[in-house]
């Protein structure tokens, strides 16, 4: 059955789920703050400064206010920032005149609360006014999806039946989608990667090879899973797509705006002076912070986040930082201890 579907937020990802809903035959609004953006895409069918080159649905229609992008849809998508999602929620609380989904596709955790998107989502917008909350996560690159490359990821909701919905809004050829009901392991997965991925892209730009590599991806992931465990979420969903496949795409690709920064760190630069000149939120930066402090109140261990933490927020030297974690105390290999 098609569906009238808002999309908020024109990004990368944004824009790419946008496409494939669109090409499966659904009805898309792209709902986005920067009026200069959406005339093109009306105009030009573009999106030029996220996925350059890239021709999207004619059938998508962008849209400047949010009240009419949400007004009379079947479900709504958030692809914004995640500092952007209680905001928003607000409004679309307000402006609704449907009982729709809600999906999100972000990856983060709140500053100052730590909580996960779906609970800022539940809290904003009332039961009266929606649906179930969905979550879509995986290892996915948006270049990649809009130029229809093989992708799978995961569609985690408490709520089977609507993770079920979602994966009959976006399944195609090229796209598939994976269900579960652990929205806890998934949205931690999503969030904690970026982390990891920023490491993963300074052990690169430090000059060190694929054993480095895979040392931190390996023990990043056991960092992800006792934080993940700790707040109640089931630790084979780490091992799935929004885990370990999520964590595999981001620490590896160039794609990835969070391996880019870690990389340019690497290399010497500044922190201020990557944010900068990235062009697109690096969501990892501020998900260190609440993971460190959530990982304090919980007395998880997460040494690699720590010593990410001390090298954005407390300027340690980024050479120094790597010696020190190699120097730590030994440990047995035991990934929930």
């Amino acid at each position: 059955m098609k569906q009238k579907i808002a999309v908020l937020g024109p990004g990368s990802w944004g824009t790419a789920l946008a496409q494939v809903l669109a090409e499966n035959g659904h009805t898309v609004k792209l709902w986005g703050h920067n009026p200069a953006q959406i005339d093109e895409i009306n105009t030009y069918h573009t999106n030029r400064h996220y996925l350059p080159n890239i021709k999207i649905p004619t059938s998508i229609k962008g849209i400047k206010e949010l009240k009419e992008a949400v007004i009379d849809v079947d479900a709504i998508l958030f692809v914004v920032p995640t500092k952007a999602i209680r905001e928003v929620a607000k409004e679309v609380a307000i402006s609704v005149n449907t009982k729709p989904y809600i999906i999100h596709a972000s990856k983060g955790l709140e500053q100052g609360t730590h909580k996960r998107i779906s609970e800022i989502l539940s809290e904003e917008i009332p039961e009266s006014k929606r649906q179930e909350i969905i979550v879509l996560s995986g290892p996915s690159h948006a270049e990649e999806v809009a130029v229809h490359d093989i992708t799978t990821i995961t569609a985690a909701s408490e709520k089977l039946e609507a993770a079920n919905y979602v994966q009959d809004l976006f399944m195609n050829d090229y796209f598939r989608i994976y269900t579960n009901t652990d929205v806890i392991g998934v949205e931690t997965g999503a969030a904690l990667k970026n982390i990891i991925a920023i490491g993963a892209g300074a052990i690169a730009g430090l000059g060190f090879g694929d054993n480095a590599k895979a040392a931190i991806m390996t023990r990043g992931l056991a960092e992800i899973s006792r934080l993940g465990v700790a707040m109640g979420a089931d630790p084979l969903t780490f091992i799935g797509l929004s885990g370990v496949g999520d964590l595999i795409v981001t620490g590896t690709s160039v794609h990835s705006r969070n391996w880019r920064a870690g990389n340019l760190l690497g290399k010497g630069k500044k922190l201020d002076e990557v944010l900068e000149n990235m062009g697109m939120i690096v969501e990892g930066v501020a998900t260190t912070k609440a993971a460190m402090e959530l990982a304090t109140s919980l007395n998880v261990d997460m040494p690699i986040t720590k010593t990410i933490y001390n090298v954005l927020y407390e300027g340690k030297d980024i050479h120094q930082a790597a010696k020190e974690i190699m120097l730590r105390d030994g440990k047995v290999e035991n990934e929930f201890s």
